[in-house]
């Protein structure tokens, strides 16, 4: 099992902010994540419908979609981040 955190607009449009799931074999990079949770509903699809805007931290690190997910035990998924 792997804890998903959603924060900013995935969230919201997810309906939750965190959730505990079981992750198919074939789900191996942070990609790999994005495009298996789009799958599942229509508010994941309308979440993740721009797949390359959407960041992922491993146990609260950035990454890019090629890293491989390996064991982490949190995985966060945002928008783009603006600030000052």
């Amino acid at each position: 099992m792997v804890k998903l955190v959603y924060f900013a607009w995935v969230r919201e449009r997810i309906g939750r902010g965190e959730e505990e799931v079981e992750l198919p074999a074939s789900v191996k990079t942070a990609g790999d994540l994005i495009s298996h949770l789009a799958t599942l509903g229509e508010e994941y699809e309308a979440a993740l419908q721009f797949p390359k805007a959407i960041r992922v931290a491993l146990d609260q690190e950035h990454v890019e979609h090629d890293e491989p997910i390996g064991g982490a035990r949190e995985i966060g998924l945002f928008p783009p981040m603006t600030g000052g």
